[in-house]
């Protein structure tokens, strides 16, 4: 292929991955609007919940399918899937059916990331790949900061003619989605080998039983109480569904949803943990960050956003230079060590703010987490895909989406909760040792009603910060150090994962770059079989 139809090829993938990467984080802003216009806002976590379930666990299905049945025809279908529900989410009358359409969304979006590396690494040779990494990382660092300001711009217009402004949150998919389709549809031509292999359906069973209840208590733990019956139970029946999975998969061998010979080998099986940490590092770091500027340094759910971009650029130039390197030279390996390292540092620097950090410097260690995940993130991608058998390229790819949005969800339950945990007492030492000061004392004494009101905000923990803002700072300002300590922690323990994925880079087996695509190689092949190939388009 040339370059001009490589870019038009990947202009329709990047548009899906954006979709994909929108809809992760659309709808973070837009919540307290939604739950209030269609009365559940108690029940709003279940939109964001259900999505991320059914987006999850089809991803590995995607990909085994795709290796059976083609790439192309599942990506249409993945897209497809997901603009008949994000039609249907705008149309949602409660907050129940809206989780269903969400969850009906999240059945297409499983595809759209997966397949989108999967179809890459089929038309273009890994070190030709490297080139193109940029965009890849570029739009999903975009996607991620993207979606909260699209949410909140829509969430706080209160209506566009006469429809609420929150629906069109979704509906901004539809021509985004559509454009994607015809694009793929016009561009894409792959040829698929005539060799066929059974799909694993009862598999694919096994997997939801197993994924479902795990991702659950992930996502709700916090809320429900990590020892209470509905945790302990979902991690039960997890557990035991995934024993039960894995039992399957070696029954069902090369036939398998997710084969386990992948994992006997160190080329493949450390990649697949280092995708897992890199997730829980970058969603955890992104549900951390955005609390920290509105609560402590008093931003905007889009100030917040727009705080984000140093590490959106961070992300989109250090994949741009590596992926040139990797061209030039063939090397991977020493980019994810790299990547690792300067994320411990990043995160060491983060453990130490406070209320009054510069937020240059706050800007400066974000800009260098994004170099860390810049540098890692689609490299491990590539290394991934590189190590496997050309018959193996679609699951191995889903495999890397699966285990990173599972990290994520990991590492967010994992900050989330410390977070929470540690800044009640935080805070209410931080006031216990405020009340012997003489400009905490002052300020009480001049502004009684305001008292009234602090007490009854750390009373109620941290489920309504909004309190802060009517409080004369000498008295708020207890609250904002003890949250940022309880902050400092977390950054902490996200450098310790870091240091998990260090260790872990140290360990990848460097295999050299293949020089020819994955569908030129499969032709070889191909054409000594009995039956000729099969057209995609």
């Amino acid at each position: 292929m040339t370059y001009r139809q490589t870019m038009s090829v990947l202009s329709g993938l990047l548009l899906g991955m954006l979709l994909s990467g929108l809809d992760q984080t659309i709808v973070s802003t837009a919540a307290r609007t939604v739950g209030d216009d269609l009365g559940g806002l108690d029940q709003i976590a279940w939109v964001t919940t259900s999505f991320l379930v059914t987006s999850t666990i089809t991803t590995l299905i995607y990909g085994k399918l795709s290796d059976v049945f083609g790439r192309k025809p599942l990506y249409m279908t993945a897209i497809s899937i997901f603009l008949i529900g994000s039609a249907l989410c705008g149309l949602a009358t409660s907050v129940p059916l809206l989780a269903a359409f969400r969850a009906l969304q999240g059945l297409g979006a499983g595809g759209l990331m997966s397949l989108a590396f999967a179809i890459t690494g089929t038309i273009i040779p890994p070190r030709e790949r490297s080139k193109y990494q940029g965009y890849f990382a570029g739009t999903m660092a975009f996607s991620s900061v993207l979606g909260p300001l699209v949410g909140g711009f829509f969430a706080d217009t209160a209506s566009i003619g006469p429809i609420a402004g929150w629906r069109f949150a979704f509906w901004v998919n539809i021509p985004i989605g559509l454009a994607a389709l015809v694009i793929v549809a016009r561009t894409l031509k792959i040829e698929r080998s005539s060799i066929r292999r059974r799909m694993d359906f009862v598999g694919a069973g096994f997997l939801v039983v197993a994924t479902v209840p795990l991702l659950l208590a992930g996502e709700e733990g916090s809320h429900w109480g990590w020892t209470s019956t509905a945790s302990v139970l979902c991690c039960t029946v997890g557990g035991i569904a995934t024993a039960v999975f894995l039992l399957w998969q070696h029954r069902m061998g090369p036939d398998a949803l997710l084969p386990l010979r992948l994992f006997r080998t160190r080329k493949f099986t450390v990649p697949v943990l280092i995708t897992f940490v890199t997730g829980a590092v970058q969603i955890g770091a992104l549900a951390v960050l955005p609390l920290y500027l509105q609560i402590v340094r008093g931003a905007s759910p889009t100030q917040s956003g727009l705080l984000l971009i140093p590490m959106v650029l961070g992300i989109s130039a250090t994949s741009i230079v590596i992926g040139r390197i990797v061209r030039r030279t063939g090397r991977t390996k020493v980019f994810p060590v790299f990547g690792a390292a300067v994320q411990v540092v990043a995160f060491l620097g983060l453990s130490t703010v406070t209320p009054d950090t510069s937020l240059v410097f706050v800007d400066v260690l974000m800009f260098l987490v994004g170099v860390g995940l810049g540098a890692t993130a689609n490299t491990i991608i590539l290394i991934l895909q590189n190590s496997v058998e050309i018959s193996d390229l679609g699951v191995a790819t889903a495999s890397s989406t699966f285990f990173r949005n599972v990290g994520a969800t990991a590492g967010t339950a994992l900050l989330i909760s410390i977070l929470f945990a540690t800044a009640t007492s935080a805070i209410t030492a931080a006031y216990d040792h405020a009340r012997s000061s003489a400009s905490f004392v002052a300020a009480i004494a001049a502004h009684p009603e305001q008292g009234q009101v602090l007490a009854s905000g750390i009373r109620g923990g941290l489920a309504d910060t909004s309190f802060l803002s009517k409080l004369d700072p000498a008295l708020a300002a207890p609250f904002l150090n003890g949250f940022a300590h309880a902050m400092d922690l977390a950054a902490l323990i996200a450098a310790g994962l870091a240091v998990i994925g260090l260790i872990l880079s140290l360990l990848i087996k460097e295999v050299p770059l293949r020089a020819t695509s994955a569908r030129v190689a499969a032709q070889a092949p191909a054409a000594t079989a009995t039956g000729p190939t099969t057209s995609e388009h």
